[in-house]
């Protein structure tokens, strides 16, 4: 068996096989699976189509990804929130070591990390030490900017 590899709270992840590369991801170790910013997603005669990140993401390519070997899963959030969401396999780079893996596909242009890298890449190959990692800083910082300001003064508050 290999050593486990030590990672932090945030790695930079390669796509590969859409010429994508170091994309920021959350390391999240309470997600089983992990997911992707994906727009444009159409299912249609047995094929899923769509497109990684959004336009407005400068690791948008444009380019139409097509799956015929997909699901569909109810995903529920760490607040109890769930969603249908499409599960495609990606074969993604994460500190060097290639992992084919299953990937969630989301809508995460309000989020401060467009991947979240979760359980099914960690089990077996790595640890989390969250005082390690490249954390995506100035995103975060942005996107705590925005929830706080979206907050409204309570009523009656004395």
């Amino acid at each position: 068996m290999r050593d486990l590899q030590i990672i932090g709270q945030a790695v930079h992840v390669d796509f590969p096989e859409q010429a994508v590369r170091a994309v920021p991801a959350r390391v999240d170790t309470g997600a089983k699976t992990s997911a992707i910013w994906a727009s444009g997603i159409i299912e249609e005669q047995g094929v899923l189509q769509c497109v990684l990140f959004g336009p407005d993401s400068k690791f948008y390519t444009g380019q139409v990804l097509k799956f015929k070997d997909y699901e569909s899963r109810n995903i529920s959030s760490s607040i109890g929130d769930s969603e249908e969401r499409y599960v495609v396999k990606l074969l993604a780079i994460v500190e060097g070591r290639k992992i084919r893996a299953s990937f969630t596909l989301a809508n995460r242009s309000q989020q401060a990390y467009p991947m979240l890298v979760g359980r099914n890449i960690l089990r077996g190959k790595f640890l989390v030490d969250v005082k390690q990692g490249r954390p995506h800083k100035d995103a975060e910082r942005a996107r705590s900017q925005l929830l706080q300001s979206n907050l409204k003064p309570r009523e009656g508050k004395s």
